[in-house]
Parts: structure tokens; C-alpha cells; sequence
């Protein structure tokens, strides 16, 4: 199977964290399940290769590579360029307001919390990218969050959509691990 684009992982995970934030969310282990649109459409080719090729596996060795991805944290969903992914947010991580996993040399951005909604941008260096984002808080156990990247993709400038849920799963987190948070 072909790797990932490191892009689109790195979004998923980031998905999970941008402005998940304050005394309103719970820590524990979160799903976040992730819709994402690329406005050349290479990101939904790549994924629906993804799916099909995992859908073409032996059936023991499907089994193999959903158990190594579920060990990371993610899933594929049933449609193309979306993703579900857990991830472990600690109390310190809620308490800080660096709630964050995304992969790479990221600088993030958060503006002030306003009622429910709260916005944020951000600057990588690897992988190269920007972007804007925002929160809705649903409740403690739930949260949606939309956000716009741009990024190059083979060698090409690329703008990709991500909408994306979130709900709580549970107080213990597991084998997932936290990740660390994005620099200031």
C-alpha cells in the first residue's frame, strides 16, 4: 500500500486539536472524525487509492494494517478523505490550552475564546503550510471545528477543506499517547 500524503496525516491529527481548548473540554481519549476536500481533487484520488487497495488486501493482512493504523490512532472512513483519529488529551494539555498533534514545525495561533466559538491560524515549516481554522464547542464532550489549509502537494500550491466532530470517548486514553504541543 502507498504511503499516506504526509499532508493529509498531519491535517487529520491536527484536526483533533486546533482550539480544543479551556475549561470546557473533558481530558481522556477523543474520536475526531475528519471530512476533507482539496480543490485539485488529488487528496480524494489519493484516499479512495488508499481505500481501495485496502479493500483489495487478503483479508489477514487488511486485518494487519487496520490494527497497525488503529494503534496510531486512525481509520479511514468509508468515503473518500475522511478519516476518524483518537487522540489523548491530559488534564495539563486542557488546563494549557496546548492541545495539539499536529506533526512538524508548527507556530499556532489562538485568538481569543468568544461564547462558544473560538478561531485560530498557523504556520508550519515541515511539512510547509499555513492556515485558519474554527472551534465550535458543542458541549464538554463534543466539539466541530472547520479549517481551511494551504499547502504544496507535488509541487504544486495546494488548498485543502477540513470540517471534522469531535466526542469524547473516555476518561483513560490506552495505548494512545499524547503528542506534544505546537511552539509558541
Amino acid at each position: 500500500m502507498k504511503k499516506l500524503h504526509p499532508i493529509l496525516l498531519a491535517a487529520a491529527l491536527a484536526s483533533g486539536a486546533w482550539g480544543a481548548t479551556a475549561q470546557t473540554l473533558k481530558p481522556g481519549l477523543w474520536e475526531i472524525h475528519n471530512t476533507m476536500t482539496s480543490s485539485s481533487g488529488e487528496l480524494e484520488k489519493v484516499m479512495a487509492e488508499a481505500q481501495k487497495q485496502l479493500a483489495g488486501m487478503p483479508p489477514d493482512q487488511r486485518k494487519r494494517m487496520e490494527d497497525m493504523m488503529a494503534q496510531q490512532g486512525v481509520g479511514l472512513g468509508a468515503g473518500a478523505g475522511t478519516t476518524a483519529v483518537k487522540i489523548c488529551m491530559t488534564p495539563e494539555m486542557v488546563t494549557r490550552n496546548d492541545i495539539a498533534t499536529q506533526q512538524g514545525d508548527c507556530q499556532q495561533t489562538t485568538a481569543a475564546r468568544s461564547g462558544n466559538t473560538m478561531k485560530f491560524s498557523f504556520v508550519c515549516t515541515q511539512p510547509p503550510s499555513s492556515g485558519e481554522g474554527l472551534v465550535t464547542f458543542l458541549s464538554p464532550v463534543a466539539y466541530t471545528l472547520q479549517m481551511a489549509l494551504n499547502t504544496t502537494a507535488t509541487g504544486k500550491p495546494e488548498k485543502m477543506k477540513l470540517d471534522a466532530s469531535a466526542r469524547f470517548l473516555a476518561s483513560e486514553c490506552g495505548h494512545i499517547k499524547p503528542l506534544s504541543p505546537p511552539k509558541k
